[in-house]
């Protein structure tokens, strides 16, 4: 088991579909890539065109996305108040004459910019603007009638491995960053 991931909280944030024209097929890389690469079995699900709620095998953690949004925030949001904080520093250091005559209020402006900044790109990492392909082609494919293989990986270097795998079984593989 992997830990979870600093920004997210999220033990798998990366993913990988792999798109197969029969079932059958679909089971037998399922059931090898689980083998092969040692996965457990809420790592890899297959997705019909039949399931009446593919987003829970899409996305598993979903039930903890409030957590997801709390934590990227929380994190970001404090990360982008120590990078003003710095910024002041080092432009109060550099002599910048606004900065030495009104310390104050340009600490806290560079301390109030730097935590929206932060907030902000936790807001867009709660997004997870990187899962909108992973998802798209597993839809595209029900609509097809064909069937996904779907790796919750637990690393970058699961998640290529899987991909080279599934790829290599004939499947036409999607995965997140």
């Amino acid at each position: 088991m992997s830990e979870t991931s600093p920004i997210t909280g999220e033990l798998s944030n990366s993913k990988v579909a792999a798109v197969f024209p029969f079932e059958a097929a679909a089971r037998d890389a399922a059931q090898a890539v689980a083998a092969t690469l040692s996965l457990g079995a809420a790592q890899v699900h297959v997705i019909t065109p039949d399931d009446k709620h593919p987003g829970r095998k899409l996305e598993p953690e979903s039930h903890g996305i409030w957590r997801t949004i709390v934590v990227a925030h929380v994190r970001l949001g404090i990360a982008g108040a120590v990078v003003g904080l710095l910024a002041f520093a080092a432009l109060y250091a550099s002599d910048i004459l606004f900065i030495v005559n009104s310390p104050l209020a340009a600490a806290l402006v560079l301390l109030f910019f730097g935590a929206v900044a932060g907030l902000m790109l936790g807001g867009l990492v709660s997004l997870r603007p990187d899962h909108d392909r992973y998802v798209e082609a597993t839809r595209d494919a029900m609509g097809a009638g064909d069937t996904t293989v779907v790796v919750h990986a637990f690393s970058a270097e699961q998640a290529d491995q899987a991909a080279a795998f599934l790829r290599a079984q004939g499947g036409v593989v999607t995965s997140t960053l």
